[in-house]
């Protein structure tokens, strides 16, 4: 690497610059709450090279900004100017924060992203078509924001947004579409967008990770949300659950020290999705570049 200091470091990923490109570094760390809790092994492998893994595959819907990929965990890619927006594309109705749409659905809300739901809809039940729900990227919370917001505020012009919604839509559609042929639902996701030196707008950051998307086993879904309960899953709810029932991780203290048969089975869980998603086997997530 140019410099042996990251010019930006984050919760899981290092970037370094080199010019005219940067190098990303996904690390093993794993973040929730807001801080760091953990190293989870292969994390930033297998979240790389999936990322990678769909940034080939759908380089033919949208431009991207890969370069190459110089270790398992690192990505070499082209500087872009970020497009302040996070574009979340939903296609099933979920969550179980304040600002999830299943959270809103319960407290009376019908209205989401111009499609009114109908009424008697169930937790995870998916919705009659995908849903965009951007929101902006700023110091402190995000905040939703709509078209005409996108447009007024001049973040984006009108053919602007146009293109990259649809094409948020596009690339959602592959997904599930690629996913269900592995046995996988592609619940929801986002996708972050850029300009490069040219202006023109590529897709940038991550694409279809199990840290930016949620992903559930197809073959329970149907039979688990007839009875109500929840999909199978390969997120990380687990450990944040074990953590808020053993501690308090809005405080100031450090945390406790994360089971290491937690840390195992989300390992394991990262190395599953990669092998379904890609087809190829875990032991590729070798060779990690640790920062």
């Amino acid at each position: 690497m140019a410099s042996e200091t990251p010019s930006y470091r984050g919760k899981v990923r290092d970037i370094y610059d080199q010019g005219d490109a940067l190098s990303i570094v996904t690390t093993d760390r794993l973040s929730a709450f807001d801080r760091i809790i953990c190293e989870v092994p292969s994390k930033g492998a297998a979240l790389n090279k999936i990322s990678a893994w769909w940034f080939e595959k759908t380089a033919g819907i949208i431009p991207n900004h890969v370069i190459s990929v110089s270790a398992p965990n690192v990505m070499i890619v082209k500087k872009c100017r970020t497009i302040p927006l996070e574009i979340v594309v939903r296609g099933y109705i979920t969550g179980t924060t304040d600002t999830s749409m299943w959270v809103k659905y319960q407290k009376g809300e019908r209205e989401f992203g111009g499609l009114t739901l109908p009424e008697g809809m169930k937790k995870n039940q998916q919705l009659p078509r995908p849903l965009l729900t951007p929101t902006t990227k700023e110091q402190g919370h995000d905040r939703p924001i709509t078209e005409q917001q996108i447009i007024s505020e001049g973040i984006l012009t009108e053919n602007q947004w146009q293109y990259l919604s649809g094409k948020a839509i596009e690339l959602y559609t592959y997904g599930v579409s690629v996913a269900r042929e592995r046995g996988l639902i592609l619940v929801d996701t986002k996708y972050e967008f850029g300009f490069d030196k040219d202006g023109n707008i590529l897709l940038i950051d991550e694409i279809h990770t199990p840290d930016s998307s949620r992903y559930w086993k197809a073959d329970s879904y149907e039979s688990r949300l007839a009875q109500g309960l929840e999909p199978e899953n390969f997120d990380k709810e687990f450990i944040r659950l074990w953590i808020k029932e053993h501690f308090d991780p809005y405080g100031n203290d450090p945390l406790p020290p994360i089971p290491a048969e937690l840390v195992r089975e989300l390992s394991s869980r990262y190395a599953t999705i990669y092998s379904m998603l890609t087809g190829k086997d875990a032991t590729e997530l070798s060779g990690i570049l640790i920062s």
